[in-house]
């Protein structure tokens, strides 16, 4: 054993270990009353809470619509066309009226409300729908190449109805109109020059202050009726650890926490709030794009091989016991028999030695932030590839844009901490997204034909056990190709006090507004 190894066992490394056993992470609302016990909803107030990320420009053809990139305040502003329930696991329809398939999958038709209206009084209908999904593959949001591939038309025979063709069978098609092609965008919004959110939701845009809050105000003219709450105010809290603890104080009465030990911290303080658990939420990805060392395939084994997630955790993460190296683990719904290239150093030093031979002069950069979480993780990441060979040196940026513009803009990394967040309510998306060679989000990712052709057979499949026992050939298939280096899920939750009532979960860690309201005292 080197003395780089000893590093990253030090029983001192990283943050302090918590007392107890971890929480339970139990997927869904958290500690909601039910129907009628909270009392009669209150009128008024402005529900403040705590942003993950600052998302300056809240379009969704432009911005990742999650909750931890401002998804909470686009689908309170534009609402969703569809909603899934995280209780049943079933979709609704929430700003439509109604989504049928024909008898293969193959089209869709979508029936809207009627007198449903954008906030500047225009009416939301099949044409507004079709020039905003137009405008959102346009635009090349992070869904545009999936549509594009697989569907082939948006016909609007009424000013009610819009019927999508699909190129191919598709089952789990409704999903798409839950996040970004689901948020319908006004006409207006682009009309003087510079984006202004105008959209259909329960709330409109009020005003933003870059590092300080976003405001949104209630809207009287929305098609349910004006929400509980006056306004909507996200503020930018960059420390997890501060935003829990301004939640707890109730200074603020929700926030967006992503942290793992933040997460723990809430849950055993028992607050409210919609927990999500996202595969491949702490990931490393590799670049496999010429002239980096992951063109080599053996270089991206020898990587895997040389990863222990588990020691990771302990010292990024300390407590949680989340550590996997799956892509989906056992607390999954699509987890399946299949097993991850295991922990292997001497397995990983001969693969290095096999691509030294060849040219490799052993040399990586790993990508990270600077916050206390990625930083052990990367000092971690470097003690353990050098263990087995390598020669990695650090660039740990200052922010999260610094370190989206160098992996999904510019592709200048070798190896960075990154998320591709594999949700359980309709996976199919995001993994088309990140892993097939025509995904616009793979940020230099290897991806091959043969996982392409799994992830397109994943689209067709119908019912859940076929969708699973494609997800095991997907982790065989992974465990060849080798895109990432897999650390573990990432818990995400919004979590909020016991005065907060009416917050509904939906996909991709998003929450929507128009029903909640604070109790008084």
């Amino acid at each position: 054993m080197t003395a780089t190894a000893c590093a990253w066992q030090g029983e001192n490394a990283g943050r302090e270990q918590p007392a107890g056993p971890p929480a339970e992470y139990k997927a869904g609302m958290i500690g909601e009353a039910g129907p009628g016990e909270a009392g009669p909803p209150v009128k008024g107030g402005t529900m403040t809470l705590a942003a993950y990320a600052e998302a300056g420009l809240l379009d969704p053809a432009e911005t990742i619509v999650a909750g931890s990139t401002g998804g909470m305040e686009m689908a309170a502003i534009y609402d969703v066309l569809m909603r899934w329930d995280s209780e049943t696991g079933e979709l609704h329809p929430q700003l439509a009226e109604d989504l049928e398939a024909n008898g293969d999958s193959t089209a869709f038709t979508l029936t809207l409300r009627d007198g449903v209206t954008f906030s500047d009084g225009t009416p939301l209908d099949a044409q507004a729908v079709k020039w905003s999904i137009e405008r959102y593959v346009k635009k090349g949001a992070d869904e545009a190449a999936l549509w594009k591939s697989n569907v082939a038309a948006v016909e609007t025979p009424d000013d009610l109805t819009v019927k999508f063709e699909l190129r191919h069978e598709w089952p789990t098609f409704p999903f798409m109109l839950t996040t970004g092609p689901g948020m319908i965008v006004a006409k207006s919004s682009d009309a003087g020059g510079e984006f202004t959110p105008v959209g259909a939701g329960a709330f409109a845009f009020e005003r933003y202050r870059p590092k300080e809050e976003t405001v949104l105000k209630a809207r009287a003219g929305y098609h349910g009726g004006k929400p509980n709450l006056d306004r909507i105010r996200i503020v930018y809290v960059d420390d997890p650890d501060a935003a829990l603890s301004t939640l707890s104080t109730g200074r603020i009465q929700g926030a967006f926490l992503r942290d793992p030990v933040a997460v723990q911290d809430a849950l055993k303080a028992g607050h409210h709030g919609y927990l999500s658990m996202v595969a491949l939420g702490n990931a490393a990805v590799i670049n496999a794009l010429p002239g980096h060392p992951g063109a080599d395939p053996r270089v991206r084994k020898a990587m895997h091989h040389a990863i222990h997630p588990e020691a990771i955790y302990q010292r990024a993460y300390p407590g949680t016991g989340l550590a996997s190296n799956a892509l989906f683990p056992d607390f999954s719904v699509w987890h399946t028999d299949a097993k991850p290239l295991p922990y292997d150093p001497g397995k990983a030093r001969r693969l290095l030695r096999e691509a030294k031979a060849d040219g490799f002069d052993g040399k990586v950069s790993w990508l990270d932030s600077q916050d206390p979480a990625s930083r052990t993780t990367a000092l971690a990441g470097k003690a353990m590839l050098e263990n087995v060979g390598f020669d990695v040196e650090l660039d740990l940026v200052r922010s999260v844009s610094d370190q989206i513009t160098k992996v999904a803009v510019r592709k200048s990394y070798d190896v960075a901490g990154w998320a591709l967040s594999w949700r359980e309510a309709g996976p199919f998306a995001r993994m088309y997204a990140t892993l097939h060679a025509e995904g616009n989000l793979t940020v230099g990712m290897a991806t091959t034909p043969a996982m392409s052709a799994l992830i397109e057979e994943l689209r067709g499949a119908e019912t859940t056990e076929d969708q699973r026992a494609v997800m095991g050939r997907i982790q065989q298939q992974w465990n060849q190709d080798v895109p990432a280096l897999v650390l573990g899920p990432q818990p995400e939750l919004v979590a909020w006090p016991d005065t907060v009532h009416g917050v509904v979960g939906t996909v991709n860690s998003m929450v929507l507004l128009d029903d909640a309201w604070i109790a008084q005292g």
